[in-house]
């Protein structure tokens, strides 16, 4: 449930990466919580289409926010979001390693590129 807040704590915004940790356990809470209201509604008497698209209305934007920065975790543009078998691809890769383009990682990876490669024998130190 922390990570569904730490969404809504960031509704629209739509710079910076989230990890698949982010994304997946606020699509986990928004399916729940959207199953628990359409019971209820269900068992009240009440039109359950019009109470599931006010739901949906509402949450649009923190969805639509998460998502973009999940795209940006694994190096691509927001707009990929729309493709939508590939989207999905994407939100189930790990994300890159270190600092991209759209920011740092929120991890906290450390980046290992070809000038780390003789850092190694460079600390042997007797």
């Amino acid at each position: 449930m922390k990570w569904f807040f730490e969404v809504l704590k960031k509704y629209a915004v739509f710079s910076g990466r989230a990890r698949r940790k982010e994304y997946w356990y606020f699509i986990l809470f928004y399916i729940l919580i959207m199953i628990v209201i359409a019971t209820i509604a269900t068992l009240m008497g009440l039109n359950t289409k019009t109470i599931d698209n006010v739901y949906a209305l509402v949450f649009f934007i923190p969805n639509l926010a998460v998502s973009v920065r999940r795209m940006h975790d694994v190096g691509k543009s927001g707009w990929y979001c729309i493709i939508p078998i590939y989207n999905l691809i994407l939100a189930c890769t790990n994300g890159t390693v270190g600092p991209n383009e759209y920011g740092p990682d929120p991890k906290g990876g450390i980046l290992y590129g070809a000038d780390d490669y003789e850092r190694p024998f460079d600390a042997i130190v007797n």
